[in-house]
């Protein structure tokens, strides 16, 4: 068999520490999970079923990163999360056994085009547009669980040229990490190299060219993103 032009190259991110690097299936996102984000986007952060919106694997882009502002937006925000990484598959995964699945975790961003999400949001229709586009995955390298374990509390910060923008905790979380495992294995079957990128506190807001955006998670480290010209 031949295929009929070249197979696209494998999307991938960097393990920290090491010359490995992780391939990337698939990134799934939970929208509002904290509850002051979900407040602040209008919503009640009462624990109704989560939801989760799903971006293309080769969205990721490596931390240090100059990415373009991206076409079709006026309201470009940043987003820090915590990243949790699938390293053993599974289907209806029971929420006492999720944290077995996880290879690791990292530092990331989930870039959204605003306007173009809430024009979606109020039309009733899908976000792919406003999550899913070129370069809104920056992901900075992977710490195996062996060096991290899994991290259930501690800060996460997100600043803009110095300034911070986002402060809170992980224990804040609405669903916990075992939860989102565990209710995702029921709808798709997870697979080695899924990501799941984990929510984002309340103090979104917009980044412009020539910013620089660094996200913290307490015991992980940075992800460091800078706005280029507009693409």
């Amino acid at each position: 068999m031949t295929y009929v032009f070249p197979p696209a190259q494998q999307a991938s991110i960097a393990v920290a520490g090491s010359e490995d690097r992780i391939p990337v299936r698939r990134i799934f996102c939970i929208g509002r999970n904290y509850a002051a984000h979900a407040r602040e986007m209008g919503k009640d952060p009462d624990r109704d079923p989560p939801f989760f919106f799903l971006k293309p694997a080769d969205a990721v882009v490596e931390d240090g990163a100059t990415i373009p502002y991206p076409p079709q937006t006026e309201n470009f925000h940043y987003e820090a999360e915590l990243v949790a990484v699938i390293g053993t598959g599974g289907v209806n995964i029971p929420e006492d056994k999720a944290l077995d699945h996880v290879w690791g975790y990292g530092v990331g961003n989930d870039l959204t085009r605003r306007d173009l999400q809430l024009k979606a949001r109020e039309q009733g229709r899908p976000w792919d547009l406003g999550k899913g586009f070129d370069n809104s995955a920056p992901i900075a390298p992977i710490h195996p669980v062996s060096a991290v374990g899994h991290p259930s509390k501690g800060a996460i910060k997100l600043t803009v040229n110095g300034e911070v923008k986002q402060e809170a905790d992980l224990s804040e979380l609405i669903w916990s990490i075992p939860e989102m495992i565990s209710i995702l294995s029921q709808s798709f079957a997870l697979k080695p190299g899924d990501l799941i990128m984990t929510g984002t506190p309340a103090g979104v807001g917009p980044l412009q060219p020539g910013d620089t955006c660094v996200v913290e998670v307490e015991g992980l480290g940075t992800c460091t993103t800078h706005i280029g010209p507009r693409a």
